[in-house]
């Protein structure tokens, strides 16, 4: 390991080491499938991944350090493997400069023992077929995905705290990241690097429209900051096409269909270079789809993630159209199960409550006893069953104990992985039937609905992403910090 100076140059050196390893994996891939040797032992020792260490070593006590991240809970070394630096640079140094001013850390950088998958190095266009050469021969001399090696330890506090080896310095190491980063471009069909850190989550395609709508219309008034709109497929708009482009051509051009889960990126920097924008994904319906991309997007540490979608309303007093403020869940998705118990609380974050209460009474212009009447706030139920319907005299009792007052199917798993992976979350719903007094979706009345609701529900999460960008450092709440958390963020 070599020690440097301060955390510019540590990220410089990651990002140098790391560009060295993938170009040797690169050019030792190239040759041995145009027919040329395969790396030796010797060769494959530069295929690894950089490593991050940490080491505090303090002279007296400990500093009182009040934020949620970029903190020590005691003195030792904290190491971590990284990839794709260059893209991680600005969230590196946002969590190494605070660790070298209050704590005066000192830092080191060098390769890993952990070898970097050739899967991840692969470019778009690479014949992997040619010459014959199968998945089985480049495994032989190739690293490959491990199973093994990749988890969520970390973050579900499952990691051994052993004498001589280093504590994490990060919720996921670089191999984890880089499985995700794949996962992200073949469930949402866009270069991870064009996901935003403020993200929406939305279980309706009509959303995708609006939120098209409303990206065009940023970029054609020449907002400052706000740069192209790119859809599904590597489709994008840039500011200067922005006014003479159709929504609904748009949609169409894009092939969006072909992904299970697609994304739409409204990119924007702000006065630092830093990415601000919002990305939207289409998750489609159920707890498994919530689970798997949330699991994805994590890695990339969003600032948060909101979920904009339908629910069926339980009160009489509600009407189709309403809004539902989620501050409690009733999981039974059951996905999660193992790893958040049911029991555990996944509590509402006050910053995102408020910021969804804020946007709500500036988009729709109602507030005090008019707001109430349409935003109620309350517990929602999460199933892991469509047709919980037909269970319904099973389920009745545990409803009236929740007082829930809003029954979906994404919205607690959710939750519950933005606070077991440290991401904050909140939830606003609209109401789209009423299944337990007879307000059913028939299809005249649901297109009348979504015509009316749509626009406004995805302009209040927009504007609450917006309530949420202007104060970000405010909202990473200790909350989502566990005892033995690891310094980054």
């Amino acid at each position: 390991m070599e020690s440097v100076s301060d955390p510019e140059t540590a990220v410089d050196r990651l990002a140098a080491l790391h560009a060295g390893a993938t170009d040797a994996l690169q050019v030792a891939l190239a040759r041995y499938l145009d027919g040329g040797p395969a790396p030796d032992a010797t060769e494959r020792l530069r295929f690894r991944y950089p490593e991050l260490r940490i080491t505090y070593q303090p002279q007296g006590p400990m500093p009182r350090v009040s934020r949620a991240t970029a903190k020590l809970q005691a003195p030792g070394t904290y190491a971590t493997t990284v990839t794709q630096p260059g893209h991680f640079r600005a969230y590196l140094l946002e969590q190494l400069r605070p660790l070298v001013r209050d704590y005066g850390v000192s830092l080191e950088v060098g390769l890993s023992a952990q070898e970097i998958p050739y899967p991840y190095v692969i470019e778009p266009g690479l014949d992997l077929g040619r010459a014959g050469v199968s998945p089985r021969d480049l495994a032989t001399y190739f690293p490959v995905p491990l199973l093994s090696v990749v988890g969520d330890e970390i973050a579900d506090g499952l990691w051994h705290d052993l004498p001589d080896a280093p504590r994490p310095l990060a919720l996921f190491d670089a191999i984890r990241v880089d499985y995700s980063l794949r996962r992200l471009v073949h469930y949402t069909g866009c270069d991870w690097r064009d996901v935003q850190p403020w993200i929406l989550l939305t279980n309706y395609h009509r959303y995708v429209d609006g939120f098209i709508r409303y990206g065009l219309e940023r970029l054609a008034h020449g907002e400052e900051g706000f740069e192209c709109l790119i859809l599904p497929g590597g489709l994008s708009v840039s500011r200067a096409e922005a006014a003479t482009v159709d929504p609904a051509a748009l949609v169409a051009a894009s092939p969006w269909h072909k992904y299970q889960m697609p994304a739409y990126h409204l990119v924007a920097r702000g006065p630092d270079g830093t990415m601000q924008g919002t990305t939207l994904v289409n998750i489609g319906v159920g707890p498994a789809n919530a689970k798997t991309i949330t699991d994805h997007l994590a890695v990339l540490r969003p600032h948060c993630w909101l979920m904009v979608g339908h629910c069926g309303g339980l009160r009489q007093s509600q009407t189709i159209g309403d809004y539902v403020l989620a501050h409690g869940y009733l999981r039974r998705d059951r996905i999660l199960d193992e790893l958040v118990p049911p029991d555990v609380p996944v509590p509402a974050l006050a910053e995102v409550q408020l910021a969804l209460q804020a946007a709500a009474a500036g988009v729709t212009g109602e507030a005090s006893d008019a707001l109430k009447r349409r935003l109620r706030t309350g517990t929602v139920v999460t199933y892991d069953d469509r047709n919980w319907e037909l269970r319904f005299s099973q389920e009745r009792r545990r409803i009236n104990l929740s007082r829930a007052i809003g029954v979906d199917m994404e919205s607690g798993t959710i939750a519950a992985q933005g606070y077991r992976l440290r991401v904050p979350y909140g939830t606003l719903l609209c109401v789209s039937d009423k299944p337990l007094h007879g307000e059913i979706k028939l299809p005249g009345a649901a297109n009348a609905f979504y015509e009316r609701a749509v626009a406004e529900h995805l302009l209040i999460g927009l504007s609450a992403l917006d309530i949420l960008r202007a104060d970000r450092h405010g909202l990473h709440s200790r909350k989502l910090r566990s005892f033995d958390e690891p310094p980054f963020r």
